[in-house]
């Protein structure tokens, strides 16, 4: 099997609050691929997607229960500790939680969590370790 991924597709429990989020208040442009239930954001490499949670639910057959982590985390790579401050404060304007408030971390970096509109714990991180390409993917 290839290693891989192509999607990472978000169930939200209000489709129009989350699209509004991810695309007028953090400024991402949707793909034209996008439908009326399904947003199609290209991130260079990988597509996030959003989907309404109870139908991705119901089309893998399973019954949606809430925890308070699910063990999956996404992370926003900044290219310096200003920019992960800077990123912090705007998602906390458009009503995301700070559940980390951003600060030197045990491996070496600066990074702090929120939980966006639907509870997803998303990272804010330096990484002075880590090189980005002129695209802005990770150099691994």
């Amino acid at each position: 099997m290839r290693q891989k991924l192509n999607l990472i597709t978000l169930g939200v429990d209000d489709f129009q609050r989350s699209l509004d989020f991810y695309e007028k208040g953090l400024g991402w442009k949707k793909s034209d691929k996008s439908m009326d239930n399904l947003a199609l954001f290209p991130l260079g490499g990988i597509t996030l997607s959003l989907y309404p949670r109870q139908e991705l639910a119901d089309d893998a057959n399973l019954k949606y229960s809430p925890t308070e982590f699910s063990g999956l985390t996404l992370s926003f790579n900044t290219k310096s500790e200003k920019e992960v401050d800077e990123v912090l404060t705007k998602v906390k304007a458009l009503g995301a939680t700070i559940i980390k408030p951003a600060q030197k971390v045990f491996w070496g970096g600066y990074s702090g969590y929120f939980k966006d509109l639907d509870g997803y714990v998303i990272e804010v991180a330096y990484n002075p370790f880590w090189e980005m390409d002129e695209n802005d993917n990770l150099k691994l």
